[in-house]
């Protein structure tokens, strides 16, 4: 990570100081640096069935902010007004791996809460309104100039726009405003109040993070479970006796409904394994480009050390789904994408760490024909793509 990326400061010091509590602007935080995907290239992106993208017109649609959803085609960016619109493709990462590698300058936060980097395009005016995002997000500059207008308290009640496609907040007052040009770096807390308006060709890279709430994990975690339980199973009373009164709800069946209830989540190991699958699974889905995922032909463990004694390497697609928990024995749950693998703590340490993973990384686990079944598994699912 270079030293000026955070302004100077360790990452320590940006998380004590800024993380969640306060804006930071950096001037030159890449210096030198050009967007590592074209507005063309973008374009092409928000082509592909499997991306998610979208369109917002701010004017020229078929009424204020119109928002469009992709995949789209050439012929709709053909038939785009000059201004006033912005174009943005999510999970551009896992597609373009000089995007990946800007997403990776931020490895001092932990995989799980990375999710991906959206990149946006817009011409002259273009820009999504004033609004406040649910999560921190670091806003790099690529291409062009945006003028960026904040307000330094987040917001706790929006109050938006009525009958919008588009969240934008009705009494938007900034109290700061910026022009950041390529490699400056605009670091945003939630639920700050925020509007970036393009003032020409503008590309914007967005590294913005994961933020489960109360409902997500719930929700995710009651599903899980009802999958697990067995539908048979049904409250039973061999040794009723007639109630104290008909209308009473006893002590017998409250126990009952509290054992059941608490049964679920009694089991610790079991929760933390849970939220290992769940919070690597991709959150929209397993999208990936058909012709940039492994062959049809499986490949083999030995094929993968060849391309590594060759040169090669190993590129992490996406963060967020590849976490792992230590176990006592040496062992650990590694999870990827959804699923648990049981590999040493050091495979686990390698596979889900900053380190390359190259013939020199990986060739103390060449002998070790379980942990290169699992790799050639992750490479044949997408989650790590073999690079000559």
């Amino acid at each position: 990570m270079p030293d000026t990326l955070l302004g100077g400061l360790t990452p320590a010091a940006f998380l004590r100081e800024y993380w969640q509590k306060k804006p930071l602007l950096v001037r030159g935080a890449l210096p030198g640096f050009t967007a590592p995907i074209g507005p063309d290239e973008l374009a092409a992106l928000a082509c592909e069935e499997m991306v998610e993208s979208r369109l917002i017109l701010e004017k020229g649609g078929a009424y204020p902010w119109e928002l469009r959803h992709g995949p789209f085609e050439p012929e709709d960016f053909e038939r785009l007004p000059p201004t006033h619109w912005t174009l943005l493709v999510q999970e551009v990462d896992r597609y373009v791996p000089a995007v990946a590698a800007l997403r990776d300058r931020f490895r001092f936060l932990p995989n799980w809460r990375i999710d991906d980097v959206m990149v946006s395009f817009a011409p002259e005016g273009g820009g999504v309104g004033p609004h406040v995002d649910q999560y921190d997000v670091f806003l790099v500059q690529g291409l062009g100039r945006r003028r960026w207008r904040i307000h330094h308290e987040p917001v706790e009640e929006e109050h938006l726009v009525p009958d919008l496609d588009v969240r934008i907040l009705a009494n938007f007052e900034p109290d700061a405003e910026w022009v950041l040009e390529p490699g400056d770096l605009l670091y945003l807390p939630p639920r700050i109040p925020h509007e970036g308006v393009a003032l020409g060709d503008c590309m914007t890279f967005s590294v913005g993070f994961r933020a489960p709430g109360p409902l997500d994990l719930v929700t995710g975690f009651l599903e899980d479970r009802l999958t697990r339980l067995d539908a048979r199973q049904r409250y039973s009373d061999p040794d009723l006796t007639p109630p104290v009164h008909p209308g009473m709800l006893g002590p017998e069946v409250r126990a009952y409904v509290r054992a059941v209830l608490r049964e679920l989540v009694r089991d610790d190991q079991a929760l933390d394994e849970w939220f290992g699958r769940f919070i690597t699974t991709p959150k929209r889905g397993a999208a990936y480009l058909e012709d940039d995922v492994a062959d049809e032909e499986p490949i083999t463990p030995e094929e993968v050390i060849e391309v590594l004694r060759a040169g090669g390497r190993l590129r992490r697609r996406a963060l967020s789904e590849l976490a792992f928990i230590p176990h006592s024995d040496g062992t650990a749950a590694l999870f990827v994408a959804g699923e648990t693998y049981t590999v040493s703590t050091e495979a686990a340490w390698l596979l889900t760490g900053t380190e390359p993973l190259d013939a020199t990384t990986l060739a103390p686990h060449f002998g070790d024909r379980a942990f290169m079944t699992i790799l050639t598994t992750l490479i044949e699912r997408g989650v790590l793509v073999a690079e000559a």
